[in-house]
């Protein structure tokens, strides 16, 4: 689906992310970790052209990520961004709609479908009676979950997210993470994601990328990536590591 060559992106001089090569099959989520300034906001904004890279290639369905138009990216790829780009007055229908743009007539009018499939994603997102309500009057984790509805209802295979439970309590958290693996494994979907939660990770990700000053560290399942060397070597803490008892996957414990 996304194949990403050996790709540099810089900052004026300077190189921000450097060497990264992976791909992203149908069904699989990849986990992009690592500490703040490492490159990941900045890789995940290249994989949708929303940043140029200055060396490598991007590839979707085999081909050059460049050769593709705006509209056909936004038919492939949904984008979930931080919360703090929502806060402005418009109703969460609307919001919502907005997702099926790339899908739309020549006039830009919605159909009965594109009313329909969003009214479903926002029910999927616990949104339901939300419709009229303003994005700048919802709190924070409401609005991270209107993103997500909108993300659903362009029905893309490929979902980018930033952050996507930063204002989200443990429910919503489950309910996001959830979703986007019910999407990949029953849609044939895939998902590039970046958290902050090391456990979150372990439970929903097939692959963990592991950047350090914008070059990978460590790639692959969280039981090879999670140890106690990679882990000191990005974050500069000590961790406990041991087995989840519930679902048998690696779980990660800071020593303050």
């Amino acid at each position: 689906m996304l194949e990403v060559q050996n790709i540099l992106i810089n900052y004026g001089v300077r190189a921000v992310v450097r060497d990264v090569s992976f791909a992203l099959a149908a069904g699989k989520i990849i986990a992009l970790l690592g500490a703040n300034g490492a490159g990941k906001t900045t890789l995940l904004k290249a994989l949708n052209r929303g940043l140029p890279v200055a060396a490598g290639e991007i590839l979707l369905n085999e081909k050059p990520l460049e050769n593709f138009s705006r509209r056909e990216i936004a038919r492939e790829i949904a984008v979930i961004a931080q919360e703090t780009e929502t806060k402005f007055p418009v109703a969460v229908l609307e919001f919502v709609l907005a997702g099926r743009f790339a899908h739309g007539t020549a006039f830009g009018w919605e159909s009965e479908s594109d009313l329909q499939i969003a009214l479903d994603c926002l029910n999927l997102c616990d949104l339901a009676n939300y419709e009229a309500r303003q994005m700048n009057q919802l709190s924070g984790g409401e609005r991270q979950r209107v993103v997500l509805a909108r993300a659903l209802a362009t029905n893309a295979k490929i979902l980018l997210l930033d952050e996507p439970t930063a204002n989200l309590d443990l429910a919503h958290q489950a309910l996001m993470f959830r979703l986007v693996k019910e999407r990949c494994e029953e849609c044939g979907s895939a998902a590039v994601l970046i958290t902050h939660d090391l456990n979150l990770a372990s439970e929903f990700a097939d692959e963990i990328i592991l950047l350090k000053n914008g070059a990978i560290l460590a790639k692959g399942t969280p039981d090879k990536v999670f140890t106690e060397e990679n882990l000191i070597e990005v974050f500069n803490v000590k961790v406990l590591l041991d087995e989840n008892p519930h679902s048998g996957k690696r779980r990660v414990t800071a020593i303050y």
